[in-house]
């Protein structure tokens, strides 16, 4: 296949799936099966770091404005009932602590042993069942946190911790565990789905960052293993590949988190739940095929 088409796709598949609660990891995944790419290769690894860095840019302009805003009314927050610990930036950043430090501690042991597409497949579906079940338990009960000015330390904890499972566990989602942990603790769909996407900015600018700074920089041990990524030698037709999957990642997954909002606040998402139980069931029968062919 011609490289820049499939820059192209792949920049769709990522742009497609990295804020929806459906795992861009699983799909890129997936993807690299299906067209047989070489994911031990330097540069490859340093293109899908390059093109989720173009879907973080998409969130961040349009997030900017609220990002602002609550830059502008800490620590007593919009409502003025806020302080230093429990305003939604301080939330934000104690949540992304839960997610980090177990995410760090287990992340090499995840790498290991976790990255087969049968994993991947059982946390597709897995993860689907649960969406599910906590969307329609969730309509059931009047929700107690209807803003993100309302949510509490607790609240912030407890979604963090959850988020950590998407590191650990790939397919899982952060998207999913978020929004499931943000209902699950009395969080509207929308309030969820809000702070989902705030804590998803300081987790992928940190986790693409790390990753690309082991790329560029391995560490002594990985050099002494024999697991140093190879230099990579870019060309310019390398570099315009890169752009390609960078521009296409940030232009679909900008249209996708304004989508998504709207989908949501009038549909839910059992839509979602269903696609990945769906998925997860295809890629359990045809996953060993899809690797083998």
């Amino acid at each position: 296949m011609n490289v820049y088409i499939l820059s192209v796709l792949l920049g769709i598949v990522e742009g497609l799936t990295e804020f929806l609660p459906v795992s861009s990891t699983a799909h890129l995944r997936i993807a690299e099966a299906l067209l047989k790419l070489p994911m031990d290769d330097a540069y490859w690894k340093m293109y899908t770091i390059v093109i989720q860095a173009g879907a973080i840019l998409a969130l961040l302009l349009l997030y900017l404005g609220r990002i602002l805003e609550f830059l502008r009314t800490f620590p007593q927050g919009e409502r003025r009932d806020r302080n230093l610990l429990t305003h939604p930036l301080s939330l934000t950043i104690l949540a992304f602590i839960c997610t980090s430090v177990p995410a760090l501690l287990l992340k090499k042991w995840s790498d290991r042993n976790l990255g087969s597409l049968t994993v991947i497949a059982i946390a597709l579906l897995l993860g689907g069942i649960i969406m599910w079940a906590i969307d329609a338990w969730s309509t059931r009960y009047e929700p107690t946190t209807t803003h993100v000015e309302e949510i509490g330390l607790g609240q912030s904890v407890w979604i963090g911790l959850c988020q950590s499972l998407s590191a650990i566990f790939p397919g899982t989602s952060r998207s999913m565990s978020t929004i499931a942990a943000g209902q699950l603790v009395g969080m509207d769909r929308p309030t969820a789905l809000e702070f989902s996407f705030l804590l998803s900015i300081p987790t992928m600018l940190a986790a693409t960052g790390y990753d690309l700074l082991k790329e560029i920089h391995p560490s002594k041990a990985a050099q002494a293993a024999g697991q140093a990524a190879a230099h990579v030698t870019m060309t310019s037709e390398r570099w315009i590949v890169l752009a390609i999957g960078f521009v296409v990642s940030f232009i679909v997954a900008f249209g996708v988190v304004e989508w998504f909002l709207a989908w949501v606040r009038k549909r839910g998402f059992t839509i979602f739940a269903v696609y990945r139980i769906l998925l997860g069931i295809a890629l359990l029968i045809w996953g060993g095929r899809i690797v083998a062919g």
